[in-house]
Order: C-alpha cells, then sequence, then structure tokens
C-alpha cells in the first residue's frame, strides 16, 4: 500500500511538470522543486522496491546449482550370481545411476572365462548397463581375435536379452611400456563397435605421466582413473593424499568427461608367492595362516570426499565404487555403509556386548558367561581395541576369534579388571555380531562391560 501511494503521488508530479511545459509557463523556482520532489521519490520508490524483491527472494529462494552433483554408479564384480544379487540391486536402485558388471576375464595362466550374468535380473532393474573386460596385465599379449569374439557375444546376448548397455569398458592393468600397443588394441575395438556404443578404459596412476596416454584416451569416449588398489600391500589398499594428487593431476590431462574408482571393501593379504602378494577380496583363496587385513574405513573416505567437492576438477563426471555389496560380501562394507558416505550421514558406529549366562554347577558361587559383541550402529566399523570387565566380579576369562584376555590380567586375586584385547583389525557390519569370548564372574549383566573403541 506505502508504494502504491508513492507511486500515485509521483505519477501527479510528473503530470504536472508535462503540463508546464506544455503551456509554456516558465516557473523556474516551482518546476525545480517540483523535478527535485519526483527524484526524491522516485529514488525512495526504487530503494523500497528493492527491498522488497530482496524479501520475496529470502522467502522463495532459488535451488543453487550443485557443482558437484557427481553421477554415482557401482561394480558388480562376481564371478558367481547369486539371489543375493536381487536384494542387492533393489536396495541400490535410488542409489546408483548405473552398473559396471564384470562380463568377460582374460587371466594369465587360467584363459577367458564369460561371466554368467543374471540378465534377466538385470533386464528387470532395468539401469543402465556397462560390459567390463578385465584383462590380466602379466599377461605377455592380448590375444584380439579371443578377446573380440568373446565380448561381442556377450554384447549380443545383452542386448537380446533387452539390456541397455551404455558401453564397453576394458579394465586392462598393464605396464606404462604396453601403453602404445594397447591403443592399437583400442582403435580396432573402436571400428568394430556401433557408432552409438560408447568405449572407456580404466587409467592407472602409473600411466599419468606416460607420453602415450594421451593417444590412448583419443581412442575412447570416457575413461575410469583407478586409485585403489594400485600401490603394494604395503602402503594399504587407499592413500587418500596420493588419490587426490592423482585425481588433480588427470583431471588437467583427460580431454573427455571421466570418472573415478573408488573403495568400498577391504581385502586379506594371505602372504607372498613369487614375490607376488596373495589376496583374498571378492574370492576365497584357500591359503593356511593369518590374514593381514587391509581396509579403507568409511570416515576416512568421507573425508575424502568432502575435500575433494571443494575442488575445481574439469571433466569429471562421477564416481564408481567397487563393489555392490551382497549380504555374504564380508570384505565389502554394507549397502547402508556405502549409501550413509555417498548422502553424507553421520557415520557412528555403536556397540554392545551381550552377555549369555549359563546354568550354574551344583557348589560353584561363580556362573559361565558366553559374551557376543554386536554392531548396533548404522554403519560398519573396525572392532574395538580394548572391552574391560568390571572388577572384582570376574575371576577367569578367554577370547576367540580377533581377541585374547589381557595375559597381565588373567588372575583377578588383586582387584584387577580382566579385558578383551583385539588381535586383528577386522571390520564388522551394522547389525552383525560375533563371539567375544567368555568369562566366569559371580554376577555379570550388560552395563557392566566398557567398550573402548
Amino acid at each position: 500500500m506505502f508504494l502504491a501511494t508513492l507511486g500515485l503521488v509521483a505519477y501527479r508530479q510528473l503530470e504536472l511538470f508535462w503540463v508546464y511545459s506544455l503551456y509554456g509557463i516558465h516557473f523556474a523556482r516551482i518546476e525545480l522543486a517540483d523535478m527535485n520532489r519526483v527524484f526524491v521519490i522516485l529514488g525512495v520508490m526504487a530503494f523500497l522496491f528493492g527491498m522488497l524483491l530482496g524479501h520475496v527472494k529470502d522467502q522463495n529462494p532459488q535451488p543453487s546449482v550443485n557443482v558437484t552433483s557427481w553421477q554415482h554408479q557401482a561394480y558388480i564384480w562376481q564371478r558367481v550370481w547369486t539371489p543375493q544379487h536381487r536384494e542387492a540391486l533393489q536396495q541400490s536402485h535410488e542409489l546408483f545411476s548405473g552398473l559396471r558388471i564384470l562380463a568377460v576375464q582374460l587371466n594369465h595362466g587360467e584363459g577367458i572365462r564369460k561371466i554368467a550374468v543374471d540378465t534377466r535380473l538385470l533386464q528387470q532393474d532395468g539401469r543402465p548397463v556397462w560390459l567390463v573386460v578385465r584383462i590380466d596385465g602379466q599377461l605377455p599379449s592380448i590375444d584380439s581375435s579371443l578377446v573380440y569374439e568373446n565380448l561381442f557375444n556377450q554384447l549380443h546376448q545383452w542386448q537380446q536379452a533387452g539390456l541397455t548397455v551404455a558401453g564397453i569398458e576394458i579394465d586392462y592393468d598393464s605396464a606404462s611400456s604396453k601403453l602404445a600397443i594397447y591403443q592399437q588394441f583400442l582403435k580396432q575395438l573402436r571400428m568394430k563397435l556401433p557408432a552409438e556404443q560408447q568405449l572407456s578404459l580404466t587409467v592407472l596412476p602409473s600411466w599419468i605421466e606416460s607420453p602415450d596416454l594421451p593417444a590412448l584416451l583419443q581412442q575412447t569416449d570416457t575413461s575410469v582413473l583407478q586409485v585403489h588398489a594400485v600401490l603394494s600391500p604395503q602402503q594399504g589398499l587407499f592413500d587418500a593424499k596420493l588419490a587426490s594428487g592423482w585425481i588433480a593431476r588427470y583431471s588437467q590431462l583427460a580431454p573427455k568427461p571421466f570418472f573415478v574408482a573408488l573403495p568400498a571393501y577391504g581385502m586379506g593379504l594371505a602372504g607372498y608367492q613369487d614375490q607376488k602378494p596373495i589376496v583374498e577380496s571378492e574370492t576365497s583363496v584357500r591359503v593356511a595362516g593369518q590374514m593381514q587385513e587391509l581396509s579403507v574405513e568409511p570416515q576416512a573416505m568421507a573425508a575424502f570426499l568432502s575435500q575433494l567437492r571443494q575442488r575445481h576438477l574439469p571433466n569429471l563426471n562421477g564416481l564408481i565404487w567397487f563393489r555392490l555389496p551382497l549380504e555374504n560380501d564380508r570384505r565389502a562394507w554394507s549397502m547402508s555403509t556405502l549409501k550413509a558416505v555417498i548422502l553424507q550421514q553421520p557415520l557412528v558406529s555403536e556397540w554392545t556386548v551381550e552377555v549369555q549366562a549359563q546354568p550354574a554347577e551344583a557348589g560353584q558361587n561363580n556362573s559361565l558367561y558366553n559374551l557376543i559383541l554386536r554392531n548396533t550402529g548404522q554403519i560398519d566399523g573396525v572392532l574395538p581395541e580394548e572391552i574391560v570387565l568390571p572388577e572384582g566380579k570376574c575371576q577367569i576369562a578367554d577370547g576367540v576369534g580377533h581377541y585374547q584376555v589381557n595375559s597381565g590380567n588373567q588372575i583377578n586375586s588383586n582387584g584387577q579388571r580382566l579385558s578383551f584385547v583385539r588381535m586383528h583389525s577386522q571390520q564388522l557390519r551394522a547389525g552383525q555380531s560375533q563371539a567375544l569370548g567368555w568369562a566366569r564372574c559371580t554376577s555379570l549383566i550388560q552395563g557392566d562391560i566398557h567398550v573402548n573403541p
């Protein structure tokens, strides 16, 4: 109402000025005063109108453009498909826009293997898929004819089954010295593929400084920079600082959109054979002895992503997570953990120790208790470092699995507390449990036990 009144006043002032000019009435002082009054009123109106627009904008904010709204996809890397894939696909449908699926594998000493993918399940899922061909870098050379034959056979079967095949990805972890030959392999493949079929390749950080990399990338439509499992086992599965530098450098080199492959899993180092590491990840290896567990904590990955979002990375199109979690895949993150990392949700592990009293024996003034460790949080977590029993209540105890009782506190005659100490680092999925050990105590309830993460 106030703005409308000011507008009417300004209009009347301008009307008077027009009348004065039309009839040649020269009242210089009056005209000057009138014009000054008009300009003042118009200035006030402009100021108030700007404030009104700002208020409306605050009440109806426009959605901001998220410059880091990356695509998220997932690798399916199991050689054998099970009913658990159905549940995993259903749980991940809103999380991943596409799936990268191991379809053909050529290994040194094993020959070629076509993976029996459940195409009916993928057709029901409906998401675009990428057909991935894995070629062992230890092969002296690539048998191009063998790879092409099996690749196109799988591609035809997938298309006949009604799958939307977005493209072909070649995963060849060769040395940089083989990139020139690899380029010729990709060039021939590009000519054989239909024009509408995209071609991608997995890029290793060790290739970034190779003079052959630019020509290699010219053969493809997109690429995937892998920043996990590219170091020696002694250096771990993932190094956030190194990965950040690789991504920054590659974003300056990549002429086309690219993705980054990130780990959502762990693996076990079983030892070495012929100076080569023996690792266990999505498939088991039968090796005697204790595994050294290598893993990436969800909190560390969340911190890495937070920093990555702050950077200007040309052509970075999205992230591909290795690998789609299955219920029995004990080294992969659970789906709830992966979802929490991607959606930037709180990452907190919570632990409880369940106490199961056994029937007391005749003449005994204490009882035997079985102890179960359970992850009651929303995300997977590394097993707690120490779990302490109450003073004065427990006389003896023993651990199982990844825990042993602190040997200095085995007998509690002087009031010392018994404690279970973690011997090997291991992830426990959200909602899962494992045996901790047993204790003989005069009495014991859950609230008596202290967990030191």
